[in-house]
């Protein structure tokens, strides 16, 4: 199994853009990034540099589609793999009323074998891995035998690499969030999926917010997928891949690690791009240090402004009190 899956960041909607992947690429070098969802249908039909385009500095990357056509599914995945994606993913996961409407994501854990359709549809059009995302299960869904049964027949098209929240969902009565929080994690059922399944990579996701939850998690499972600890408390990431993967060497601190961001966000906003689509996703970098308030509200009040550049993301951190050694870290 590729290392980059050991650690790897969840596709989150309206969050991991592309400059989000791009701050995350300088946090974490090693794990695998994954787009937003992005619907077959538009991947066909729409803004192709909008919606897909990316930085080369953010592979190796998965693009995350959404979508029950095999045929669509499949067309998606070549001009995928025709960018340069490394890897596409299949959204058996997303609980929200609009996915449901349109018979695709978690929905699609009671149709296991549509999902093996299109999954071998994918497999057929491409070179590049095909993966799928899902839930434990979904509504009336409770025993683990229902989770291995939607394995095994997705697996049988080939698919070798699940990501699991390890979490089901509730279809009707909780909203995205609550399904994010409310159903309890149930980290035993996909450890007792890779005991089972041993020549398949699980890896596992939900409420995972530790690097110590990481190295427990690892004993039993192939790799961890981090969601929103990764984007509200972006250093937590870099800690985790740096325990991963570089526990030997210095651990680089929240302004060093910034300031390497500043070619990339000078050549967007010389193509047009305003700091605040980029600045967002820095604003949690400092959380829980002294000065993190007022980094984040130098950000949040003067990135929207017509002319903000790189000098307000030096105010910002002029705003902190760090300094060089152990409490910057």
């Amino acid at each position: 199994m590729p290392s980059s899956h050991r650690l790897s960041v969840a596709p989150m909607m309206d969050w991991t853009d592309r400059h989000c992947r791009v701050f995350h690429r300088l946090l974490a070098p090693n794990a695998r990034l994954y787009t937003e969802m992005v619907h077959a249908q538009a991947v066909l039909q729409g803004d192709r540099g909008r919606l897909l385009g990316f930085d080369a500095v953010e592979r190796p990357l998965a693009l995350q589609l959404g979508g029950s056509d095999p045929a669509a599914l499949a067309e998606a995945a070549r001009i995928a793999e025709s960018l340069g994606y490394d890897e596409v993913n299949l959204n058996v996961g997303c609980p929200s009323d609009r996915v449901q409407a349109g018979r695709f994501g978690a929905c699609l854990m009671r149709e296991p074998a549509l999902v093996a359709e299109c999954t071998a549809a994918m497999r057929k059009a491409v070179a590049i891995a095909v993966t799928v995302k899902c839930r434990l299960g979904v509504d009336e869904q409770e025993d683990y035998v229902d989770l291995l049964r939607f394995i095994d027949i997705v697996a049988a098209s080939g698919v070798k690499l699940f990501a699991v929240h390890a979490r089901k969902a509730w279809l009707q009565g909780l909203s995205p969030k609550e399904n994010r929080e409310v159903p309890p994690l149930r980290y035993e059922q996909v450890y007792r999926l890779k005991q089972e399944r041993p020549d398949l990579c699980i890896v596992i996701n939900g409420g995972i917010e530790t690097t110590d939850a990481i190295t427990l998690h690892l004993e039993h499972v192939d790799g961890v997928m981090i969601g929103r600890a990764a984007y509200h408390t972006p250093y937590l990431l870099h800690r985790m891949d740096h325990a991963l993967f570089a526990a030997a060497s210095p651990l680089p601190d929240r302004a060093e690690l910034l300031r390497q961001l500043r070619p990339y966000v000078e050549q967007q906003l010389a193509a047009g791009v305003a700091l605040k689509h980029m600045i967002r996703h820095v604003l949690g970098l400092f959380h829980g240090q002294p000065g993190g308030r007022g980094f984040r509200q130098v950000l949040s009040e003067g990135a929207h402004r017509a002319r903000a550049d790189w000098s307000l993301v030096e105010q910002a951190l002029a705003r902190t009190t760090m300094s060089t050694g152990e409490q910057t870290r």
